[in-house]
Parts: C-alpha cells; structure tokens; sequence
C-alpha cells in the first residue's frame, strides 16, 4: 500500500489548490479523479463552460453592440448549438493542459478513478479497468464537489429536461424554454439563453431572489431581464412536467400551464458524497450530501480529515473554494495557516454581470450603522457612451461615522472585474476620500467609482472622520 502525507479526492478548485500548496511544502501528495480529466466540476461542467458559453453568446449574438445598432443586431445570423460548443472545447482543452503542467511541475501524482474510504486513513481507489489499489494518508482532503438535484418527479431525458450539466450537451437551441430555479445556476443560464433571443421562462416557488445580493441591485437586474421581454414567475411552483408531442408542459401550482420547448432545472446541487463510504470514516454528510468542516481550518470531526470547496457549501464559488484549499492543505500538512482578508467578491455571470464585496444595504441597516450611499450609472461616464451602454449601475455604501467603505454593489458589462477595486478598498479600510481625490484613467468604467464616491461625499456633507 503507497503512503502518502495528503490524499486529495477531487480536482477542482479545492482539490487543485490544496494539493500544490502541499506538494510546494515538499510533501508526498496524491489526487484522485473519478472524471475522465483532471479539473473537477469547475473545469468540465460548471465554472468555466457556463462562463465560455456567456462569452460566446455575447460575442457571436452582437449583444453588446445592440445599444448602438439596435435589438436586430448580431454578428452571426444563425447560431447553432455547435457553435457554442466548439469554443468551449477549446477552452477546456487549454484548462486540462494548464492543471496537468501545474500537477507535474510541482510533482503532484495524480489518478483516475472513483475513491471511498476503508478506514478513516485509508482509501480504495476504483480505476477504469477494474483494477483495484489502496492508498494511506496521514491527512486527507476531500475536495469531491457537487452533483446536480435530480427529483424524482421531474422527467429528465437529457434532451428536453435536462439538469445544468446535460445542458452543455444540446444538440440544438431551443427556441423557448423554462428554467426552474432561480438561484445563481438559474439565472445564468436564463440570461445567457435570453441573450441568444430564446424565449426564457423562470421559475421560483420563492417570491424573491438573490437574497444575499443587495436588494437595490437585484431590482435594477429584475428591471432589465423584463426589459427584455424575460418572464419571472416568482412564488409560482411546477407541480407537474410532462413530455407532450416534442415539448414539455408545465402545470403550476396556480393552475397556469406552460408549453415550451425545453426545461432546465437548475433548483439545487448536492454534495457529491454519497460514494465515499463516509461511515467508514466516521463521518456524514447533511440531507444535501454537505460535510461540515471548522470555517478556520477546514477540518471536520474527524481531525486529520478536511473538507473544501463547493461540499462544504456557501459561498461555493471557485475563488473561495481555492483559499479553503490552500488553507486546509497548510494545517493539514501541519504549516502555518493565515486568516485570508475579511471581504472576498462575489461574482454573478449573468447576462448582466453582478458583482458584490463587503456588506449590503440591508446588512447595514440591521447593524445600525449610521452610513450613505453613493450610486454611479455607467452611461453617466464616457466609456459607457463609447460601449453604447444605457444601463449598469455602481453603489457604495459608506459610514457616517468613520467614512469607511463598508459595502460595493455593481449590476452591468464588466461587473465581475470592477468590483476588485473596492475589494482591495474595503480590505484596506479606505475612506469615501480615496475615490473623491484619487485620479482613474479616462475613459474607463472604473470612473464610475469616482462618480459614486462624489455622489456620496456631497451627501454626507461637513462630517469628520473619528478615524
């Protein structure tokens, strides 16, 4: 039996990051993959194909040309299933190859096949052509990710009901199509397939959505999808989904009945656990197949035993799951571990792009922290009228009390990289002066900020810093 000093089951986000920064400790440090490549979900069926197909949609559908040249506008009038696929082949093709040259610069060994536990060192590894091997670790982490919710109630058939990973497999776009669930996977894709002048349907027994987003912004976004001619069922629920002549009809639960051509349900993801013997380690997952782990360490109850990633839930977004693998592989191996800054980004690749770091209005509110808010529209600045955009918006929420940057709020093009500004402001405990007095390159969206800070600084007027 091969002893290691980390076992690493999985290859995301989680897994990649933890087992490099254990192999660059000089630590012998195994990765076990049950998919066909290395790169876990993040590479194969979430992060970087959603994001790829975004890209392509926008770029082949001449979305963010169409201020200028009006909705009829594309760049390529007829736009196939293939064509999306093709650019995302590609990409991924290039993410495998990347991730292997990091695994073998830095010595990582690496196997395919599907792990479970023996004992809670020792682990039985499945390969591909029935081969069985054990390996040891004096730690481990898991790092498995997680799977699409799949109801029994709901008729997939890979086809025309499908989960987010079988979506990526369509054989043709459709020209309608309902998305249950409007959580982040929900709503990306309804947008990206709006974007391609599908007509989108979403669907949430709740009655509001991003809830952790700052309400003022998710008004702003629900504003601009029904600009768009996109349906929100909010508080609506789809009792029944059934194959009907080629389509798929919906039944909801205040009687209304939809026909479309395609459903997407996107409502949930579950830890992918339940293939790791988890009791022959002394360990159990949740209802939702999550492990739970110290929110400091990343250990779970079984010391030498870590968890990372997307299976240990929110935020689960690949950024985030990085750290927690970095971190957790340091204290695994028995290094030094320091806390990462208090205020990571969260990015929505929607169509547009949401971004946020810090807290939100309502957050504030509930902590009773005298503030104001500064709010900057991108066509108030001379890039956004070069780009043709009419709309996106930039908000900051400040402290009366100390002038801090307590909160940055963005919906619109380019979200997801405006927002590392303020991240970076927010970390250093920078003031409404850093954006009032600090020049930004003209012209750029990023003036936006300034704007906002202005905006912000006239209304909280003679109010000295206690700083």
């Amino acid at each position: 039996m091969d002893q290691f000093d980390l076992l690493v089951v999985g290859s995301g986000p989680a897994g990649r990051r933890g087992a490099i920064q254990a192999a660059k400790l000089g630590k012998k440090v195994l990765v076990i993959e049950q998919g066909k490549r290395v790169g876990g979900v993040s590479v194969h069926t979430g992060t970087i194909p959603s994001k790829t197909l975004r890209e392509t949609a926008l770029n082949l559908s001449g979305w963010r040309e169409r201020g200028f040249y009006g909705r009829a506008y594309r760049v390529k009038q007829e736009i196939s299933a293939e064509d999306l696929r093709r650019r995302l082949l590609i990409t991924l093709d290039h993410e495998v190859e990347v991730l292997e040259h990091q695994f073998a610069r830095n010595r990582v060994q690496h196997i395919r096949g599907k792990a479970s536990f023996i004992d809670p060192q020792t682990m039985q590894v499945v390969k591909d052509d029935g081969e069985i091997i054990h390996v040891s670790g004096t730690s481990i982490l898991l790092a498995v990710g997680t799977k699409p919710f799949r109801p029994d109630y709901m008729p997939f058939d890979g086809k025309t009901v499908l989960d987010s990973d079988e979506l990526l497999e369509i054989e043709t776009l459709p020209r309608s199509m309902v998305v249950i669930g409007a959580g982040v996977i929900g709503i990306e894709y309804a947008t990206i397939f709006s974007a391609l002048d599908t007509q989108v349907t979403l669907i949430d027994p709740k009655s509001t959505m991003l809830d952790f987003i700052d309400k003022e912004i998710v008004e702003d976004f629900i504003y601009q999808l029904r600009d768009r001619n996109m349906k929100l069922l909010l508080g609506q629920k789809a009792e029944k989904v059934v194959h009907q002549d080629g389509k798929v009809e919906l039944t909801l639960d205040n009687g209304r009945r939809l026909v479309t051509d395609m459903v997407l349900f996107a409502a949930g993801r579950m830890g992918a656990t339940d293939t790791l013997n988890l009791a022959a380690a002394g360990l159990e997952a949740d209802s939702r197949g999550r492990l739970s782990v110290n929110p400091e360490t990343f250990a779970t109850k079984v010391p030498h035993i870590f968890a990372a990633g997307d299976v240990v839930g929110f935020p689960s977004l690949a950024s985030t799951s990085m750290e927690q693998g970095r971190i957790a592989a340091r204290v695994a191996v028995g290094a030094i571990a320091k806390e990462p800054p208090k205020y990571f980004p969260y990015g929505i690749y929607a169509v547009p792009e949401i971004s946020t770091c810090g807290l939100s209005e309502e957050e504030v509110k509930e902590r009773h922290i005298p503030y104001e808010c500064g709010i900057a529209r991108f066509r108030e600045t001379s890039r956004g009228h070069i780009m043709g955009l009419d709309t996106g918006l930039l908000k900051m929420i400040f402290s009366l009390k100390t002038r801090r940057l307590l909160g940055v709020h963005i919906v619109g093009e380019g979200a997801t990289e405006l927002v590392h500004i303020g991240q970076a402001v927010l970390n250093l405990k920078g003031t409404v002066e850093y954006f009032v007095e600090n020049t930004f390159n003209y012209p750029t969206l990023a003036e936006a900020y300034k704007i906002a800070g202005l905006d912000a600084w006239n209304r909280m007027g003679d109010i000295k810093s206690e700083l």
